[in-house]
């Protein structure tokens, strides 16, 4: 069996990215963490978990970030509302979690019990 390593993608500031990094820390698993602060998500990496929960899944579409890009209102296409994403990650629900070929997103207990599970 190989050792699990899940790769986190939040921002430091994301209470959920932390409850992440909490969960599999206590578990001893290996974290990757992507700041998307620092570094943004590939369109590649992004579009794995668009193709698995469809775009309006990951949006956080409650979140200040939401309401000051106007996305509810403008007409634009699903690359566009991407590329958008990639530039302001606050746009996702965070964090975006992949452990293989197991994605969550947002604060997923379950999901994540799942990762480990299926590890």
């Amino acid at each position: 069996m190989t050792e699990l390593q899940v790769q986190v993608f939040g921002t430091r500031k994301s209470k959920e990215t932390r409850a992440a990094e909490r969960f599999f820390k206590e578990r001893k698993i290996k974290i990757h963490f992507v700041d998307l602060k620092e570094r943004p998500i590939a369109k590649g990496e992004l579009t794995r978990f668009v193709q698995k929960f469809g775009l309006n899944a990951l949006l956080d579409l409650t979140g200040k970030a939401y309401e000051r890009s106007n996305l509810a209102y403008l007409r634009t296409t699903e690359d566009g509302v991407i590329a958008k994403v990639i530039d302001d990650p606050e746009l996702l629900r965070l964090p975006l979690v992949r452990a293989g070929k197991h994605l969550t997103v947002g604060e997923d207990l379950e999901g994540w019990k799942a990762m480990l599970a299926g590890s």
